[in-house]
């Protein structure tokens, strides 16, 4: 069963706190979290997008698939616009079709 994080703690996922985003991300993937819910998310950069990828690499290096709920619309615009919103907005089901 897989074990969701709500990541309540963070409103916006920015440059000014990537650094402890990322932390708090991979500390609950080591802990066993396989999905974040990023619906608090609220303001989000750059950053944010590589904030994101960073944990999925570090779920797959670790042999889980991690995904993402409730991904702001700002957030998917910007992995669009770097063209990584299919690997970051992956739905459960296709994250065995590699």
């Amino acid at each position: 069963m897989s074990q969701a994080n709500k990541l309540q703690s963070i409103e916006s996922l920015t440059v000014q706190n990537a650094t402890s985003a990322l932390d708090q991300g991979l500390a609950a993937i080591k802990a066993g979290t396989t999905v974040f819910d990023l619906a608090s998310v609220k303001l989000a950069d750059s950053s944010a997008v590589a904030v994101l990828l960073a944990w999925k690499r570090a779920a797959r290096k670790s042999g889980t698939a991690l995904s993402y709920v409730n991904v702001p619309a700002g957030l998917q615009s910007l992995a669009a616009l770097y063209g990584v919103d299919s690997f970051l907005v992956e739905s459960p089901a296709n994250l065995h079709h590699h």
